[in-house]
């Protein structure tokens, strides 16, 4: 059993002694990342800038959380705007492994941008133990990339730093409340971002439909468990399927596209089963997409498939 403090109190030493000079971290917001910045923070000081990267792929409101975040932490940081290059980046592509290599390395030239600016020769990512089992290698089979390490180019010049990566999740929370940090109950969110929530192309306007139905998701379901009809899901959001079905509004004929919802319950991520959602909350996610984006969507369906053999994540 991993013992939190004995955890810190090493990562901080090892981290010390093995980062010379000036590094920067790849922070989201998340509990992994951020237990990363943390970390890190405690071992160089001034010596570490985080960064997050608003690359157009976020939830609704999700750059101004890692503001308030970073800044509760304390730590320095820096916001950069990338959407127009991820965006384009992804045009025309549909195939998931593809999407996610690609966001890998885009990722990557940005921080290697940002690390020249800072004369940072480290680069710190949140990798976890399920990103690089799960990205395979010459013994596994690859389940799907991960951003953080299937993407990552091979001509990258920056030293990688990964304190986390022999975590699982239930541990890196462990870590966060030790270190009283304030997101360690925070649901996983993917590197990928909403990319791979949106099945198939990622556009800016599909993007903006599933950005609004995970929100719809989430507030729903959040509202659920404060009234106590619920418990609250390990993970929780939408997903945007590249299928268009007839329906109709009021009296005319409708032709729109299908949000799927997904809720899974799990303790690491490594296996989850589907959460029981009282069919009145599903009801209100459903009416509430299908009325709010009526131009756009007109079927809503709950995805109850356990992982495996399903993912937990659609691509």
């Amino acid at each position: 059993m991993m013992d939190p403090e004995e955890f810190v109190s090493e990562s901080v030493e090892a981290l010390r002694s093995s980062i010379e000079g000036r590094a920067i971290i790849a922070c989201s917001g998340g509990v992994d990342s951020t237990v990363a910045a943390v970390l890190v923070s405690k071992a160089i000081e001034g010596r570490l800038l985080t960064i997050y990267v608003d690359n157009g792929l976020m939830r609704k409101g999700e750059t101004e959380t890692v503001i308030g975040i970073l800044t509760r932490l304390g730590v320095n940081y820096k916001i950069v705007d990338a959407e127009d290059e991820f965006l384009d980046a992804l045009k025309g592509v549909i195939d998931p492994e593809e999407k996610r290599k690609i966001i890998g390395e885009k990722f990557i030239r940005v921080f290697e941008r940002e690390a020249r600016e800072y004369d940072a020769d480290f680069l710190v990512q949140g990798t976890i133990a399920p990103d690089w089992i799960e990205s395979g290698d010459h013994a596994r089979d690859t389940i799907k990339s991960h951003h953080n390490v299937g993407g990552l180019p091979e001509d990258m010049y920056l030293k990688l730093v990964e304190p986390l990566r022999d975590l699982y999740k239930d541990e890196v929370r462990k870590v966060a409340r030790f270190l009283g940090i304030d997101v360690s109950e925070r649901q996983p969110f993917p590197g990928p971002a909403l990319a791979i929530r949106v099945i198939g192309e990622a556009t800016k306007d599909s993007i903006d439909i599933v950005r609004k139905a995970c929100a719809i998701a989430e507030e729903e379901i959040e509202a659920a468990v404060a009234r106590g009809e619920m418990e609250l899901p390990w993970q929780y959001f939408a997903a945007f399927l590249p299928v268009m079905s007839v329906g109709v509004h009021g009296d005319q004929r409708a032709y729109g596209g299908t949000v799927a919802i997904r809720a899974v319950e799990s303790i690491d991520g490594m296996s989850a089963a589907y959460s029981k959602i009282p069919h009145d909350v599903l009801d209100k996610i459903s009416r509430r997409i299908t009325n709010e984006m009526k131009d756009r969507v007109n079927r809503v369906v709950y995805d109850i498939t356990n992982k495996p053999p399903a993912t937990i994540e659609w691509e």
